[in-house]
């Protein structure tokens, strides 16, 4: 693709599949033009980068599709203070758009092979404040706590409380919970010690987390 082919493209995404999606957050859609997407999906699927797929990553991992992700961070509203603990790194680029309006990303990714592509691309983005941890943050990561915000990329059946504890008062989190193929995409918010409210946005469908907390084990 042209460089002017690819910045209609990116025009076409924002218009077609951001907007009718309700984000009309200008700082958002800004970010969507100043981090270049197509720089993060794996080569073979760079004509697809602003497509309404989920991107194949390999190791059974996907990029959300855009809309979600650019709805997801007009409701976080994520500012220059905040503390990003963000679990599923994959390609980087919601890290990415994560740190441009975040003070530092805490990123946790599971799959070595991921985690390297994902710093790679961050990297090559020129990204500075995003740290990219290898390991299994499905039922939270207390190493940097506590956050400002919090984003699971996969969902879980139920959400484990040791992310709601690691939250710091006025946190906002994002999970999408649930089994298919109907998820609720939930933003959780705590509004004092031990007090939280719940937002549910929407109702979708996205891959697990690996080792996602299975509500089996909560059934007597």
């Amino acid at each position: 693709m042209s460089a002017m082919s690819i910045e209609q493209a990116r025009t076409n995404m924002v218009e077609h599949q951001i907007r009718p999606w309700e984000v009309l957050d200008q700082r958002v859609l800004d970010l969507l033009y100043l981090v270049k997407r197509e720089d993060f999906v794996p080569a073979s699927y760079r004509a697809l980068a602003f497509s309404e797929l989920e991107i194949p990553l390999g190791h059974a991992a996907h990029m959300w599709q855009p809309k979600l992700e650019a709805r997801v961070l007009q409701e976080l509203s994520v500012k220059k203070t905040d503390r990003v603990l963000e679990i599923g790194t994959g390609s980087g680029y919601f890290a990415a758009l994560l740190a441009r309006c975040a003070q530092h990303v805490y990123s946790v990714e599971i799959d070595p092979e991921l985690k390297a592509f994902g710093e790679e691309n961050l990297r090559r983005a020129g990204v500075v404040n995003v740290t990219v941890d290898l390991g299994d943050g499905a039922q939270g990561w207390g190493k940097h706590a506590p956050y400002d915000v919090i984003v699971l990329t996969g969902s879980t059946p139920v959400l484990p409380q040791q992310f709601s504890q690691q939250l710091n008062i006025g946190g906002r989190l994002f999970a999408m919970v649930g089994n298919a193929p109907v998820m609720t995409a939930r933003i959780m918010t705590c509004t004092g010690d031990g007090a939280y409210s719940t937002s549910d946005l929407l109702e979708t469908s996205i891959a697990p987390l690996a080792h996602a907390l299975s509500g089996e084990r909560f059934r007597f």
